[in-house]
Order: structure tokens, then sequence, then C-alpha cells
């Protein structure tokens, strides 16, 4: 649907505008490109090339103690 503006200008002024776009052309190519970028993401995310590296173990810290000091008892 044309704008009035659009309307009153001719087929050449209209080829000459710089803000002219063909939206559907846009629009297919970015269905396109994220169709591939997913595709290309969910191959890279289920290959077993591409290992996540796990990390080593850390040394314990020593300030962390394991167990609960007790205590002595009493001797009544």
């Amino acid at each position: 649907m044309a704008t009035p503006t659009e309307a009153a200008m001719g087929e050449a002024a209209r080829a000459k505008d710089p803000f002219n776009y063909d939206y559907e052309s846009l629009r297919l190519a970015g269905l396109v490109l994220a169709i591939v970028m997913f595709v290309l993401g969910v191959l890279i995310a289920l290959s077993k090339k591409f290992k996540c590296k796990k990390a080593e173990p850390s040394p314990p810290d020593p300030r962390q103690q394991t167990k609960t000091p007790t205590a002595p008892a009493a001797t009544a």
C-alpha cells in the first residue's frame, strides 16, 4: 500500500529513493541466516569434536575442617 507521498512520486523518483527497501528479500535473507546459525549451533553443541575440558579438582581448603572438634568429656 502506497503512502500519499509515494503515490505522488513517479517510477523514476521511486527508483532513486535511497530509503526504498525490499522488505520481502530482507526478511527472507534474515530467516535463512537465522536457520543456518541455529542448525550450526545445534551441530556444534552435539558434536563430540568440541568438548569442554573439565577443570582439575582444586586442592581442599585448609581452613575448612571435615570433622567438628569435640569438647573433652567432663569428668564428674
